[in-house]
């Protein structure tokens, strides 16, 4: 499937006693048709009220707290097949809840933003998470000015540029992906404030690379823009692949995202592929 072209495999493990390994997960991105930016394993439910426990894997193998776009495939899926138009998903970034709007859009609650240094977390503690500077000492790209930092699930670096097409995004964010800054590594997102409600953006993420789509940086990306002053709290985000509709909603400090899923096709995998995996 694909979230806003953010490529999502969404692999089907109800009812099996094992979860795939980081060397499984990078076996199947390496198969022909099978590539992907996110793998989002379901499993059994363990908690209470929840439809299902999803597993995130980046393509490198690396695991991933949450995954906005993938979330909304996987709730397609279970919508479907449960016949029913909301889900909630326990993910490692915690419970989601994922209601259908229409036949291919679904809205997604992200939780609260974490902004405190150490919730996103980062190396030492900074006065705000707002603007930090990461090369102090200079050296830093000079296109480039202070880090907005949020963690949506997975630690964000957003930078708010005047002109987007003049940022080398591949190259800029696979430095900062692992700067010392961040123990956990971070998704970089280079944003350019079009309106108070419209912002494009380029995402690189951590363990995956240059993508279409980022849901959890879409939330982020508005989360950090209106912290700045810069947003409404409502807007949307463009993407190579589409278009997210995010809301950072006053009365619960929860963030929501809205935007499309497209089915693309469906496999069974050969256990051929697996053995085959080197890690």
């Amino acid at each position: 499937m694909n979230g806003a072209g953010n490529k999502i495999l969404v692999l089907d493990m109800r009812g099996a006693p094992v979860r795939p390994a980081p060397a499984d997960a990078r076996a199947i991105h390496r198969a022909p048709h099978l590539d992907y930016d996110q793998m989002m394993v379901i499993g059994d439910p363990h908690t209470a009220g929840t439809a299902a426990d999803v597993l995130i894997y980046n393509n490198d193998g690396t695991l991933a707290g949450a995954c906005g776009n993938g979330a909304r495939c996987v709730a397609d899926r279970l919508c479907r097949e449960l016949k029913v138009s909301a889900v909630r998903i326990e993910t490692e970034a915690g419970v989601i809840a994922c209601e259908r709007l229409g036949p291919w859009s679904y809205r997604v609650d992200m939780g609260p933003p974490r902004l405190a240094w150490d919730a996103i977390p980062l190396l030492r503690a900074v006065a705000d998470t707002r603007r930090v500077d990461l090369w102090p000492d200079g050296g830093g790209p000079k296109a480039l000015g202070p880090a907005s930092l949020v963690n949506m699930g997975n630690p964000h670096a957003l930078f708010f540029v005047p002109d987007l097409k003049r940022i080398d995004a591949a190259e800029l964010g696979a430095r900062i992906e692992v700067h010392p800054m961040f123990p956990e590594k971070a998704n970089v997102t280079f944003a350019e404030v079009l309106a108070r409600d419209v912002v494009k953006a380029r995402v690189w993420e951590r363990g995956v690379g240059l993508t279409l789509a980022c849901g959890s940086a879409a939330c982020a990306t508005l989360v950090a823009a209106s912290r700045l002053g810069l947003m409404e709290p409502k807007g949307t985000v463009r993407l190579p692949g589409g278009e997210l509709i995010i809301e950072w909603r006053s009365a619960d400090d929860h963030v929501l995202m809205t935007g499309p899923v497209e089915y693309e096709g469906a496999f069974v995998l050969d256990d051929a592929l697996l053995e085959a995996g080197a890690p």
